[in-house]
């Protein structure tokens, strides 16, 4: 490691630059970037990964498969939980401190000229997460990786990722989110999401609003590659709840693959362990069916830490990174499946750019009357909603003014709730964390999860 820099001076270098909520609907900046570093994004393999939830348990999924089959591999996801580095993972952990501050030391002076260039045109200099993004793949081209995971940050036309081309594109379950900046249909957020498939390449979709379905199809036709999607060519055919999790049956593409133990909760989780059962068989082929024994070591090996994870026990503490209406629904009928709770205090914070309102509906109606009391909260980051005007709005929903705590500080809302979910000596009350990933990754660190 250089005197000159350390993981904590790099990325504090990166957070001067514009936010990561802050994207550019750029890529020539990106290109050129590889260009004078000469063309990492062409130095692997990808299998490149959209959609609106999922993207990250669908990554590490696939990433695991990949590595089980021998092939050294680089994962791309956002945002992290603990450390930055977590978002360039090699072999499935995160890069070493060594290799992040090498390579950004390296690459630091081509990106100033990249730099220097969009400045003299009046354009802003390359933001947080393009530096990132690119930094990513020259990591992987460094080390090198057989094959690279690559998560878009946002849609997929313009996001930075879009520099490298999927030989497999894959799509995880669309719904609304970020409707400022992709669309407030979800047609119009396929479109975004369309743009990273890619000639030469091969689709994989979960299944999807007909809409959505429909712009992803005309798109595949429209670069002529071959296309996939669950619940036509391939799906979950059945799942029952296991202890730690859940046994699925997959028919992929190619092959069928019966009693799978998958170590996560939730029938989302089955549906992205389809996804990324026909994404493995698009990477070798298409046509042949994987080996079951090496499959389900793949899959007993997957974490999805911030994802419906028990961080703690007596009382049980979940942090589940649900941060739209969507990822809420489907996170709640999970811990309803999995978990026998009987009270569920629910820790909430949400981001300002979140749509609170739907989120905070979402979670009434789905946790129902496990849920009696709220604790709002907010996480560190500048861009949380203040405890105080979730809870206003809760009250106006009709959450009940008396069912409802306020804590500013996380700390002191886990405390609040550990204590509720324990009254009454209830051996079977739980605590759910959820709302906003930067609360999810707080809840971590405070609880002492700091492995991603």
């Amino acid at each position: 490691m250089t005197d000159e820099f350390s993981v904590e001076s790099v990325y504090a270098e990166l957070l001067g630059r514009a936010p990561e909520n802050k994207m550019e609907p750029r890529l020539a900046p990106l290109f050129r970037a590889m260009d004078v570093l000469g063309e990492p994004n062409k130095a692997f393999p990808i299998i490149h990964v959209t959609g609106t939830n999922g993207k990250t348990s669908t990554a590490r999924m696939i990433e695991a498969g990949l590595r089980a089959y021998g092939l050294s591999t680089g994962r791309y996801t956002s945002p992290h939980l603990s450390k930055v580095t977590e978002r360039i993972s090699i072999d499935g952990h995160p890069v070493s401190d060594e290799t992040f501050v090498r390579i950004w030391d390296e690459i630091r002076p081509y990106l100033q000229i990249v730099d220097d260039e969009l400045t003299a045109a009046g354009e802003p200099r390359l933001t947080y997460f393009e530096c990132l993004t690119i930094l990513g793949f020259a990591i992987f081209a460094d080390q090198p990786v057989n094959v690279a995971v690559i998560e878009v940050g946002l849609g997929g036309i313009t996001d930075a990722t879009n520099v490298g081309d999927g030989l497999v594109s894959v799509v995880t379950p669309i719904s609304l989110d970020h409707t400022d900046l992709l669309g407030d249909t979800t047609e119009d957020i396929a479109y975004e999401k369309a743009g990273i498939i890619k000639p030469g390449g091969y689709l994989i979709s979960a299944s999807q609003p007909v809409d959505a379905a429909q712009v992803l199809l005309e798109k595949a036709k429209e670069v002529a590659v071959p296309f996939r999607f669950e619940g036509v060519e391939f799906g979950v055919e059945s799942r029952t709840v296991a202890v730690g999790g859940q046994v699925v049956s997959i028919q992929g593409i190619a092959g069928r693959y019966p009693e799978l133990l998958l170590p996560l909760h939730g029938a989302h989780q089955a549906q992205n362990a389809a996804v990324a059962v026909a994404a493995l068989e698009a990477f070798f082929g298409g046509e042949k069916e994987l080996d079951a024994e090496v499959l389900q070591e793949a899959f007993a090996s997957v974490t999805s830490p911030g994802r419906l994870e028990v961080v703690r026990t007596a009382p049980t503490i979940i942090v589940d990174a649900a941060h739209n209406p969507e990822g809420i629904r489907v996170s709640a009928e999970a811990i309803q499946e999995a978990f026998t709770f009987t009270r569920l205090v629910p820790v909430v914070g949400v981001l300002k750019e979140k749509d609170a309102e739907e989120i905070l509906r979402q979670l009434k109606e789905s946790l129902g009357d496990i849920a009696q009391e709220y604790c709002f909260t907010q996480s560190n980051s500048p861009r949380a909603v203040p405890a105080a005007e979730l809870a206003e709005l809760a009250v106006e929903m009709g959450f009940g003014e008396d069912n409802i705590h306020i804590a500013e500080k996380l700390d002191d809302a886990l405390e609040w709730a550990v204590e509720r979910a324990e009254a009454n000596d209830d051996l079977s009350g739980g605590v759910l964390v959820t709302g906003s990933i930067t609360l999810v990754a707080e809840a971590r660190i405070l609880l002492g999860k700091t492995e991603a």
